[in-house]
């Protein structure tokens, strides 16, 4: 069987609300995905699908959470610890400053953290005479990819709610089989992606473009100015205090995601992790305004809630809108496309890959691709082997970390090329997203998985 005419034309429809919306921003992309909920539904008579309200829900709550933490200024005090770990080994930025914005990441649970982190390592690189383009891309993209290894994150517990009653390895999916495939493999994708990171470029003292800038003397008072720094910085009981509360509220999700007993039996079941999560999270926001000082009007001020309002928007109109078409068309999907995913799984990989830039979101790629791969028989081993792959939208230098990256690098060498693919981001990306992708599969392969 074959798809018909009019499965590639809503899919054409699909893709050009992906693609205007991309380019209007996350928001924009959201609202696009309304337009063409109204075409697909008035003008091609489908049936509305269903948006992801579990998933939009456990967003929120994350995001609450996340924000709190900033508001009440533990997030500061997390990347001053960080700071003195990068300054007392200078010479190891390169590979030092990724696995730093990693694993700020992955305790955060937002990407966002490496804005405060960048003029950091451009200063430790350009005051040690390091490129700064080699260790600032290697580390936006790292620090994207700890959003899936994260369980405060929105790509993470997206994919849990969205896997959640389905057996992964034989057992029921948790955070635990999860983290198994994707924390080892970002390991191993940052180690490659720094070590190509290390070599990259011409040295400063080699290269022609940047003597000539620092040659003028205003120039070189720009491009070395004045230390970045966050140590010194005194903060207050209760910041630190607003820090242990979310990092102990991670700890404890982390937990109930492991060991599925420490959950209340609810309906003759343990508590859905989806339910457990957005309870947590609520809980550790609440903390840490009833003890730590934080005003509950800041919380919404700040850069962490504006992203996270964005991520759920564009989740909402993109997630419903696939859900709308594909759904509409799942038989012929899946006669078509499961023998397909069955002798070529990569094939789904790159599928994630480049959604994910379409939507310039892990969590609006996972909401839109994973259960129409589900519904067509991918196996889900399959869909957890191949997480990593949830970050793709490097390949354009669109991304607002990114171009914080080059604003941050007063020396030039972060930068996009004459024909804006060959910029500074696309290979660090590729090779670290790629070998955390591969390293994820052979996991999925070693525990039984697929």
């Amino acid at each position: 069987m074959t798809l018909g005419f009019d499965f590639w034309i809503q899919l054409l429809v699909v893709l050009a609300a992906l693609f205007y919306g991309a380019r209007k921003g996350g928001m924009g992309l959201g609202l696009i995905g309304g337009v063409g909920l109204v075409i697909l539904i008035f003008v091609f008579h489908l049936k509305p699908g269903k948006p992801p309200v579990d998933v939009i829900l456990t967003i929120l709550s994350v995001v609450c959470a996340s924000a709190t933490l900033q508001a009440a200024g533990g997030l500061d005090c997390l990347l001053q610890i960080a700071e003195k770990m990068l300054r007392r080994h200078p010479r190891f930025v390169c590979y030092l400053a990724p696995y730093i914005c990693w694993f700020l990441t992955v305790l955060c649970g937002t990407g966002h953290v490496v804005y405060t982190m960048l003029p950091i390592i451009y200063d430790v690189a350009i005051k040690n005479g390091i490129r700064p383009e080699r260790p600032m891309a290697a580390s936006t993209i790292a620090a994207q990819m700890g959003v899936i290894c994260s369980p405060a994150a929105v790509a993470a517990v997206s994919m849990i709610s969205l896997l959640d009653g389905y057996e992964v390895g034989g057992k029921p999916f948790g955070f635990t089989q999860l983290f198994a495939i994707v924390i080892p493999s970002a390991i191993v994708g940052l180690f490659a992606e720094a070590t190509y990171s290390v070599f990259r470029g011409k040295d400063l003292d080699k290269d022609e473009e940047f003597q000539r800038l620092i040659s003028d003397p205003e120039q070189r008072k720009y491009v070395y100015g004045e230390t970045t720094t966050l140590i010194g910085v005194k903060f207050r009981p209760e910041q630190w205090a607003s820090l242990w509360i979310f990092l102990g509220t991670v700890v404890v999700v982390a937990l109930l995601g492991m060991f599925p007993s420490l959950r209340p039996v609810v309906g003759g079941k343990a508590l859905s992790m989806t339910l457990a999560i957005q309870m947590f999270m609520l809980t550790a926001g609440a903390l840490m305004v009833a003890f730590c000082k934080t005003r509950a009007s800041s919380v919404a001020k700040t850069n962490v809630f504006n992203a996270g309002m964005v991520a759920i928007v564009a989740v909402y109109g993109v997630a419903w809108m696939a859900d709308t078409m594909f759904a509409s068309h799942l038989a012929n999907l899946k006669e078509v496309l499961t023998e397909w995913v069955r002798e070529m799984p990569w094939t789904y990989a790159i599928v994630l890959l480049l959604v994910s830039k379409l939507v310039n979101s892990q969590a609006a790629a996972i909401a839109t691709i994973v259960p129409v791969a589900l519904a067509i028989g991918t196996p889900p081993g399959l869909v957890v082997a191949f997480s990593s792959a949830c970050y793709g939208y490097y390949i354009l230098p669109t991304y607002p970390s990114d171009l914080a990256a080059i604003q941050f690098d007063r020396s030039g060498t972060t930068h996009i090329g004459r024909f804006v693919i060959n910029h500074s981001f696309i290979l660090p990306g590729l090779i670290g997203v790629i070998t955390a992708s591969i390293v994820g599969y052979f996991l999925g392969l070693a525990y039984g998985y697929i």
